[in-house]
């Protein structure tokens, strides 16, 4: 059956991508009192993610899609968009971020960060069993199945993204070898439920005050970070000219380039020489993964660029281009987001929205307690739901400083990912009665 969107040239989609984007900015910035009011209760951001899923919904673009061809056969076509947003721009956009940061500022926002990461990793190790045994009361066959069958095989798959990333996922998917026919339907889970949290995430940094108002949460070792880079680029401040920015465009991408010299090297040379992390099935296999690799020397190398002169290019703009790139990887993660899908298979799918829940009732009751504010319980959540494409995303959505706390927990994440999600199996399996 074809599932063919209206424009299939990543071209014309990108395109409709950034008219996307130029629509929200142009209208989140109007004068007019309708947007205004809109805006006040709907951030740009999430316009930036939902309209983008609005088009998928309807059918005018597509992350992938499949057709049959003359011979009969089912081919499956992927857009390139998100790839190269992913790949190119997010590591630039980390550089760039960075490069005003103030790492000392960062420590100094103290261990309430890591907390609610740890929280978060605890409330998906939890979540998945507690899921199981509510839904088997409910409805045990939507959690059951024997051998590879087995839904809690494919739930571990869910657990490895939501704490670490794809690598992780592809490791427990090898690990506990879920029949890959039924993998489809982990993967419209993952996204489903991981965008619906995306979603509200975005609508609470918008009442962010509020949010913290009722946890009681002091942000004020935020709010320095935020004064701090704030009065060092009005410091700097000039009037960027076409040097300044080739200039940070180079300075961007000739780090994504060793960023993905050093991931690939690195990638083959420890899957050459180490036979566990070459191993799909091995908890360390993930350390093979050149994303991960990629995206800890992108910001590695930031982060060291900040202590340079190179610094003094947040003058000219450079966190504003950073943020450019981030609205563009946005869309494109929005355009993955197809509402339709939520009917293909709702008792899963209510699996993970009440996995999601217990996850985020969790991050909320310690918030409450340690009186953490939003930005750590948000950024904590998507450090392992969403990892290192989502946290920067919404960190920055703070400000553009704070990037660099979602990647930093992101990585974490990555690391910590498959023990996490081994532990979270082998517990829905016995809540599985597996």
């Amino acid at each position: 059956m074809n599932n063919q969107p209206l424009f299939t040239q990543d071209t014309i989609m990108f395109g409709l991508l950034m008219l996307s984007l130029g629509f929200v900015f142009y209208t989140s910035t109007s004068s007019n009192t309708l947007w205004k009011k809109f805006y006040k209760y709907i951030p740009a951001l999430l316009m930036a993610y939902m309209v983008p899923g609005t088009l998928t919904t309807l059918g005018i673009i597509a992350p992938e899609w499949t057709v049959v061809n003359e011979s009969g056969e089912t081919v499956t076509h992927h857009s390139q968009i998100y790839y190269l947003a992913s790949r190119f721009l997010l590591p630039a956009a980390l550089v760039l971020m960075t490069l005003s940061i103030d790492l000392k500022a960062i420590f100094n926002l103290g261990p309430k960060a890591l907390i609610m990461f740890l929280t978060g990793t605890i409330g998906v190790i939890i979540g998945g069993p507690i899921a199981i045994l509510i839904i088997s009361a409910i409805s045990p066959e939507t959690v059951g199945g024997v051998g590879p069958n087995a839904v809690w095989r494919g739930l571990a798959t869910l657990a490895g993204s939501w704490i670490g990333g794809g690598a992780n996922q592809a490791a427990m998917l090898e690990i506990y070898e879920y029949n890959t026919k039924n993998y489809a339907g982990m993967v419209i889970v993952d996204i489903v439920v991981a965008n619906i949290w995306m979603a509200i995430l975005l609508l609470g940094i918008g009442k962010s005050d509020k949010i913290d108002a009722w946890l009681k949460a002091d942000n004020s070792a935020i709010e320095t970070l935020k004064e701090r880079v704030s009065s060092y680029a009005n410091k700097i401040s000039r009037s960027p000219t076409l040097a300044d920015y080739m200039i940070i465009l180079g300075i961007a991408f000739a780090v994504v380039g060793l960023s993905h010299y050093g991931a690939n090297s690195l990638s083959v040379f420890l899957k050459s020489n180490f036979d566990a992390i070459n191993d799909k099935s091995s908890t360390m296999s993930s350390f093979g993964s050149q994303f991960f690799w990629m995206i800890t020397i992108a910001t590695a190398l930031g982060i060291l660029l900040s202590y340079t002169k190179l610094k003094q290019y947040e003058g000219a703009g450079a966190s504003k281009i950073g943020s450019v790139f981030i609205y563009i990887l946005v869309a494109s993660i929005g355009m993955k987001m197809d509402l339709t899908t939520v009917t293909e298979n709702p008792g899963l799918i209510v699996v993970g929205l009440v996995w999601m829940s217990i996850h985020v009732s969790l991050l909320l009751l310690v918030a409450k307690i340690i009186k953490a504010p939003y930005f750590f319980l948000a950024v904590g959540s998507k450090a392992n739901i969403g990892g290192a494409a989502s946290a920067p995303v919404v960190a920055s959505a703070f400000h553009p400083s704070l990037a660099t706390v979602g990647v930093l927990l992101a990585v974490f994440g990555y690391v910590v990912g498959t023990y996490g999600a081994m532990l979270c199996a082998e517990l829905m399996k016995i809540a599985s009665g597996g």
